[in-house]
């Protein structure tokens, strides 16, 4: 079977992977490769950069969250320049526990998770190799076993730098096992795992009076007492706390806020010392990332709380909003989706883009620029050009609420109405109206809302309705124009004749009459009105088209009604409004004639083909955009 050869490859794989030597040898590959010794930072930041980096906008976007995490380019270009960047070079920012703070479901465990499973794989590359003191339970860096008195030298040899000391097992063992003859120290290469507890750990909080510290920093372990005679004997203590196990690696410290304060204080000396207190030890070094994660409200106390002031200054703040963009937050649908059983099931086009209208809304705020609304801001938000606006009022509108995307409708809530709505109608396929009626029934079960938040959301329903029926319309008018392909072609080789007769100050022969009559301005303006070109704007228009026209001629190309967007947007908005009346009949009528039937199954067939639908979708847009047009 494929499987079991899968199993083996992996398997010769790890072995292929696998090292191991003495601290002589360890020495030379570093001397080789400097960067084996990067710290616990580096290697995170170098890890997330390996991805690859693109710039959008002047911003610097890191492809390593673009699979899980959808629309918070801007908090991830923060993380990772304001803090693993900064750390990774040393500077004071690595002394700090990384907070990520924000709503509910907004991204902030995700975003854990890939931290930690980026840094599981890197750690199989060679840019991402790790090599430990065989049998430390701490899996330390090699380099301590070096003196302190002769780091200085070894430093500017190796051009690397040595912090930290040994752990007390690997003291122990120096003196013991190998009588201070460090260079026959054995070495390996180990590779991260949550799961194994090597460099990743995990810590969450219990309750207070039966949680020990020991699950931070490991135990006595009472059952080798009488063997080695004293609590302080490295041998007769267990170093399988989570901040042991994290070394050289990261600890996620969940719901950090929520903890008691005797576990928070043990983290004061850990990042800004490097070390932290376990047993009847020394100071234990350890080179770690600490990331805890918080909602607002949780932070808002703890800051609140004068005792917690110089734990506070030893933090850095990251905010993890809820995403604002309407496209992205459609990602987040999909996945979530792809993660349940629900894949079988249809999906109509715009479904999820409607939901994540109403998603959004909730979540901006009103902005104070004059004639800006809330579908104006979405809209800017998601990259759409708005009339009267630029790019300018958009990073200033991004500027003017520091909070915003910090309140709102969370994506789970949506994912678990679209859910609700499939058992309760038990449907093959669902569609947007569906969607945004299970939305609106579960405001009246939703416990965290208050009345006026309703009356917001139910607003904001109605809004993502209207954008829904604008969006419904033209999927039937690109389909029914499909229909009438010929009277489109027709339409647009008539517009051609007069836009150039008018920009070559010429005349148009009438094909009937053999008449020669001036460019029909009335014709050319029903058409360009469609796209909003203004009176004003209507000359550059129409020459910008005779330019392309040219173009396309001069390569030997033809230059149809497709060839340019906006131009073949406003015919099929002309002939559309055109065709109005046969689209209404043809729609709503419940026995239609043979060339209607025709024709309605001509554009279900289109909206199957071109457009994403099943047949039974198409028919519910066709009877719904009909019931619009009979309005």
């Amino acid at each position: 079977m494929d499987i079991f050869k899968r199993i083996s490859a992996f398997r010769a794989k790890e072995q292929e992977l696998a090292w191991e030597g003495t601290f002589a040898q360890y020495l030379q590959m570093v001397k080789e490769k400097p960067y084996l010794a990067k710290t616990a930072h580096t290697r995170v930041y170098d890890m997330i950069a390996s991805h690859g980096v693109t710039e959008e906008n002047g911003r610097k976007k890191y492809l390593f969250f673009e699979q899980e995490i959808f629309g918070l380019d801007r908090s991830m270009e923060k993380l990772v320049e304001e803090y693993f960047h900064s750390a990774a070079k040393r500077l004071e920012v690595r002394k700090r526990i990384l907070l990520l703070m924000g709503p509910v479901s907004g991204g902030k465990s995700t975003l854990v998770t890939m931290l930690k499973q980026g840094m599981e794989q890197y750690t199989r590359t060679e840019e991402g190799a790790v090599y430990a003191i065989k049998g430390c339970p701490m899996h330390e860096e090699p380099l301590h076993l070096i003196p302190q008195e002769l780091r200085k030298e070894v430093e500017q040899e190796l051009q690397v730098r040595i912090e930290g000391s040994l752990c007390p097992s690997c003291l122990m063992r120096l003196e013991q096992e190998y009588n201070g003859r460090m260079e026959e120290v054995p070495v390996e290469r180990v590779f991260f795992s949550e799961e194994k507890r090597i460099g990743i750990g995990t810590f969450s909080p219990s309750d207070p009076k039966s949680q020990d510290i020991s699950e931070l920093t490991g135990s006595i372990d009472f059952s080798t007492i009488t063997e080695y005679g004293s609590e302080s004997d490295p041998r007769a203590y267990r170093f399988d706390g989570e901040l042991n196990k994290a070394n050289r690696g990261m600890m996620e410290f969940q719901e950090m806020l929520k903890c008691d304060e005797k576990f928070l204080w043990n983290l004061l000396s850990l990042t800004q010392e490097g070390n932290f207190k376990a047993g009847r030890f020394a100071l234990i070094s350890a080179d770690e990332l600490i990331v805890a994660h918080t909602n607002e409200s949780e932070y808002k106390s703890f800051i609140g709380n004068k005792k917690n002031e110089a734990l506070q200054s030893r933090m850095i703040v990251v905010s993890v909003p809820y995403n604002l963009k309407v496209s992205e937050e459609e990602k987040i649908y999909e996945k979530l989706i792809q993660q349940s059983d629900m894949r079988h099931v249809h999906i109509a086009p715009h479904t999820l883009r409607t939901a994540a209208m109403f998603s959004i809304l909730t979540r901006l705020k009103e902005s104070k620029k004059q004639g800006m609304d809330l579908i104006k801001k979405m809209r800017l938000y998601d990259g759409e050009s708005v009339e009267g606006f630029k790019d300018t009022d958009l990073k200033e509108m991004q500027n003017e609420f520091l909070e915003e995307g910090m309140t709102g409708i969370d994506p789970r809530y949506v994912v678990n109405r679209i859910s609700s709505a499939l058992i309760k109608h038990n449907l093959d396929h669902i569609n947007a109206l569906d969607v945004l009626r299970s939305l609106k029934e579960g405001l009246d079960q939703h416990p965290s809302i208050t009345k006026e938040e309703r009356e917001r959301y139910l607003n904001f329903i109605s809004l993502a309705r209207k954008e829904f029926d604008e969006l419904a319309k033209k999927e039937v008018q690109k389909a029914f124009v499909y229909s009438f392909d010929e009277s489109a072609k027709t339409l647009f080789e008539n517009y051609l004749d007069n836009i150039e007769a008018y920009c070559n100050w010429g005349k148009i022969t009438d094909p009937v009459t053999g008449d020669e009559l001036d460019p029909d301005e009335r014709l050319m303006r029903s058409i360009e009105e469609q796209i909003g070109i203004s009176e004003n704007a209507k000359k550059a228009f129409r020459e910008e088209i005779l330019i392309r026209m040219s173009t396309y001629s001069r390569k030997g190309k033809s230059f149809d009604y497709s060839s340019h967007e906006r131009l073949r947007e406003a015919i099929e908005k002309k002939l559309f409004a055109d065709l109005k009346d046969i689209v209404k009949i043809t729609t709503s009528t419940k026995t239609p004639n043979e060339k209607q039937l025709k024709k309605i199954n001509e554009v279900i067939d289109r909206l199957v083909e071109e457009h994403g639908y099943t047949t039974g979708s198409a028919n519910e847009l066709l009877r719904y955009v009909g019931s619009l047009l009979n309005r």
